[in-house]
C-alpha cells in the first residue's frame, strides 16, 4: 500500500460516469415507477452511497478515506440508457476517483439487477472518471477524444 502520510492535506472532489443501456420500454417503466422489483432509482442511488463508503473493502490497497460527501444522480432522459454520475469529496492526503468509480459500477449493477427481469440483455458500459480536482496534480478534466 503506497504511504499517504506524507502527503498535502487538501480538499480533492473527483466525478465518474457511466451508462446502463437498455430499452425504451424499460426506460418508460423507469419513468412511471412500474418496474416489478420497485424503486430502480432510490435502491441504484442508495447502492452508490454505500460502495463509496466501502470502496477500500472491495478494492485492494485502496486507503480508507474520510468522505464528505457524495452525490449519485441517475438521469432517465436518454432514449437508450441510465446515464449515471458520481461525485465524491474529501479533505484528505489522497483522492476521491476510485470511490466515484466504484459508486457508478454499484449503481450500475443495481439498475441492471432490478431489471434483468424484463431486459436479460442491459449492460453497463462507459465507466470513467471525468474530472478531479485538489491535491499535488491538482485539476485534471477528461479530454473530450477520450
Amino acid at each position: 500500500m503506497v504511504d499517504v502520510g506524507q502527503k498535502e492535506v487538501t480538499v480533492r472532489e473527483a466525478t465518474a460516469s457511466g451508462r446502463v443501456e437498455t430499452t425504451a420500454e424499460v426506460l418508460d417503466a423507469l419513468r412511471a415507477g412500474t418496474m416489478p422489483k420497485g424503486d430502480v432509482i432510490a435502491a441504484a442511488r442508495l447502492a452508490g452511497i454505500m460502495a463509496v463508503k466501502r470502496t477500500p473493502d472491495l478494492i485492494p490497497l485502496c486507503h480508507p478515506i474520510g468522505i464528505s460527501g457524495a452525490d449519485v444522480d441517475l438521469d432517465l432522459s436518454a432514449a437508450s440508457h441510465v446515464e449515471i454520475r458520481v461525485s465524491v469529496r474529501t479533505a484528505g492526503g489522497t483522492g476521491v476517483e476510485m470511490e466515484a468509480l466504484t459508486a457508478v459500477a454499484a449503481a450500475g449493477l443495481t439498475v441492471i439487477d432490478m431489471i434483468k427481469g424484463t431486459d436479460p440483455a442491459a449492460s453497463i458500459e462507459g465507466i470513467k472518471v471525468l474530472t478531479k480536482t485538489g491535491g499535488k496534480t491538482g485539476d485534471w478534466v477528461r479530454p473530450s477524444e477520450r
